[in-house]
């Protein structure tokens, strides 16, 4: 009798296990116990931070962001939460698991010569910034307008409110420059070798202040006297990277209480890599709202203008002809449009000694 054929069932079917028996599941965890702090450096990898409730003479805490957050990137300036060890100590190193929102970026688009194939690459400067302080000297050298113009369309644009501080007020004196912004009611403190500093630190208290400046204007010593361990606080970071110059990473300060106040001094973010700011990423009607004295002189323009001296319809030459605004402003704005578009000299970008609309003498 031939063999019975076998029957087979789901007995037999065999599942190869899977590689974990977890589940997965979307669920994150809520970090109900993350410690809130402010990113002061930015270093390959690694975020300085600190508790902004804490004394001034807080550790440190070295914190890696966690895997969850995705592309998000992390900025000075930027409030985090912050779980794992935040002792502070020698090799302790905790999580950023949560951004919070942030209420102003202050961003520039990067020189020309830094650019991918998709074009200039856009930098985010620092977040949560609630004042750019612009250093610039009244002589030795000479106030660059051209620069100072590229800064205040960058804080208009971020919504971040602008701080002119001139140094070196005792080698020559401020009208030059008040009087080409005098149209703009633009806030300006002078700064000299002797001056105690004390209408600086009251326009910086209780915010937090971005300095920005060309070489040679005095930023690094106004940084210094405004917070004299702020050659070894620097220091302190910069070792959470290990090895990078610091004088080449934005760093955010704690600028120390002064006598008896009670005041939230305010923390500035010194930028010393920062030497110029690049516009592409600037709109062009935000561009034109970087010079509130020539917006006016555009309402009755055709839509879609585009303000250039090409542009036979654009009422701003008539304006300025007017007595209405100050032409070195038109020139300067129509020379940031050209730039923005790539149709100028990159140098304009830095303010070098050949750059237009210099102020000398």
């Amino acid at each position: 009798m031939p063999p019975r054929k076998r029957e087979y069932d789901e007995d037999d079917v065999r599942v190869r296990p899977g590689r974990s028996s977890r589940p997965r599941t979307r669920t994150r965890p809520k970090h109900d116990d993350a410690v809130d702090a402010l990113v002061i450096t930015v270093d390959r990898g690694r975020y300085g931070c600190v508790r902004e409730d804490a004394p001034p003479d807080s550790p440190i805490i070295t914190a890696m962001r966690a895997r969850e957050l995705g592309r998000k990137s992390v900025v000075v300036g930027d409030r985090v939460a912050l779980v794992g060890d935040v002792s502070g100590d020698a090799g302790a190193l905790a999580r950023i698991v949560r951004i919070a929102e942030r209420t102003s970026v202050l961003r520039r688009t990067a020189d020309d010569d830094d650019t991918t194939p998709e074009g200039r690459l856009e930098r985010v400067v620092v977040a949560n910034a609630d004042q750019l302080v612009i250093v610039s000297a009244l002589a030795d050298p000479q106030p660059r307008t051209g620069f100072i113009d590229r800064c205040l369309v960058a804080a208009y644009d971020a919504d971040i409110e602008p701080l002119l501080c001139l140094t070196k007020a005792d080698l020559a004196g401020p009208e030059a420059v008040v009087d080409y912004y005098a149209e703009l009611d633009l806030p300006y403190v002078l700064v000299r070798p002797d001056s105690d500093l004390t209408e600086l630190r009251k326009r910086l208290a209780g915010a937090i202040s971005v300095m920005v400046g060309h070489s040679g204007v005095g930023k690094s010593t106004l940084v210094n006297r405004l917070v004299p361990d702020a050659l070894r606080a620097v220091g302190v970071v910069s070792a959470v990277g290990k090895g990078r110059h610091t004088s080449t990473s934005a760093v955010a300060l704690r600028l120390p209480v002064v006598g008896k106040s009670r005041k939230d001094p305010g923390w500035i973010i010194d930028t010393p890599g920062i030497r110029s700011f690049g516009l592409a990423h600037v709109s062009a009607e935000s561009l034109l709202h970087g010079f509130p004295d020539l917006v006016e002189g555009t309402l009755d323009d055709p839509p879609n203008c585009g303000h250039t001296a090409a542009d036979v319809d654009c009422h701003l030459d008539a304006w300025v002809a007017a007595g209405k605004a100050d032409p070195r402003r038109l020139e300067s704005y129509r020379r940031l449009l050209a730039s923005r578009a790539g149709e100028t000299d990159p140098r304009e970008n830095s303010g070098g000694d050949d750059e237009p609309g210099a102020i000398i003498g």
